[in-house]
């Protein structure tokens, strides 16, 4: 029962705190910037809304187009249940690497679809431009994470990383972990279409990658589409904070221990979400033809960790 009870508890607990992290980011942001900005609660009161309208639907769309936001809300919960957010051992045996990269493949599958299925030229548009950027992030991501298990002795299991870095020393910092949460670090701006990647701030054609394939979707869908986006940016931070720099995250199931986890891991999504902000702050969105440079460079940081692994 216990082990059931862990994985819901802290996909509910994702579902509740990404909102709250979505408007810290757009509030630091605001002031980095000189401006007042909206309240750190605003997304919830934006979700609540939009999750209370009906939908307008393109009468160029299928039955595929409002299924779509549940499975993408559906994939973000699964993965909340698989990410080692206080816990190590939360998702044993069941949490893998491997798994957790297909589930965010098959987000980005139907975040395209619905941009396709929306039957606008800006979700085509969109989608197009995803489709491109995806060529080069998976491979980045999937390496970045490879590189994560050869340092923990090869296992693909999220709960046996934590344990063996912390049980490793600090020692492992440098160098071979640090270049593969560096890789990690970009593609989380590029799967999240974060700046430079994307602006998601604006609406105009010529920049959007990710708002062009939400811009057929109104109310409820809209309302899941964007609570989706805002979880998965927080499982990306996660991530690197329990995977690549899992100090704090809890061992055991003890209350004392879970306390101390859940201090540690919102310190951490915290730091994040502020590199962030200062990132979007200080750095304008590149021009499309220069995304693939980027994403190089995370590639050869994943594969330069991989070789420092065999080397040192």
């Amino acid at each position: 029962m216990t082990c059931a009870i862990l994985p819901l508890a802290q996909a509910i607990l994702m579902i509740a705190l990404s909102p709250l992290f979505a408007g810290i980011l757009k509030k630091a942001k605001a002031r980095m910037q000189h401006r007042v900005g909206s309240g750190v609660f605003q997304p919830y009161r934006d979700i609540a809304k939009l999750l209370r309208k009906n939908e307008t639907v393109s009468e160029d769309a299928s039955w595929l187009f409002r299924f779509i936001p549940y499975v993408c809300f559906g994939s973000m919960v699964l993965l909340s249940m698989m990410t080692p957010f206080i816990l190590a051992d939360v998702a044993a045996p069941y949490g893998g690497l491997i798994s957790m990269v297909y589930i965010f493949t098959l987000y980005r599958f139907m975040m395209v679809l619905g941009g396709l299925e929306g039957g606008s030229v800006f979700g085509g548009m969109g989608s197009s431009r995803e489709m491109m950027m995806s060529v080069l992030i998976e491979p980045a991501l999937l390496l970045s994470l490879m590189a994560l298990a050869g340092l923990t002795g090869g296992s693909t299991v999220t709960s046996d990383i934590p344990r063996t870095l912390i049980d490793m020393g600090v020692i492992v910092l440098a160098p071979a972990l640090v270049l593969a949460a560096s890789s990690f670090f970009i593609t989380l701006l590029a799967e999240n279409a974060r700046v430079p990647f994307d602006n998601p701030s604006t609406h105009l054609e010529l920049t959007m990658v990710h708002e062009g394939m939400l811009i057929e979707y109104s109310g409820r869908g809209l309302g899941l589409m964007e609570l989706s986006s805002m979880m998965r940016i927080m499982i990306f931070a996660s991530m690197l904070g329990a995977l690549f720099f899992p100090w704090g995250v809890a061992l055991t199931s003890s209350p004392a221990d879970l306390a101390v986890g859940l201090a540690a891991i919102l310190l951490k999504i915290l730091t994040i979400t502020l590199a962030i902000a200062v990132i979007e702050s200080y750095l304008a969105k590149y021009r499309l033809f220069r995304l693939p440079n980027l994403l190089t460079a995370s590639f050869a940081l994943s594969l330069l960790a991989m070789i420092s692994l065999y080397i040192l």
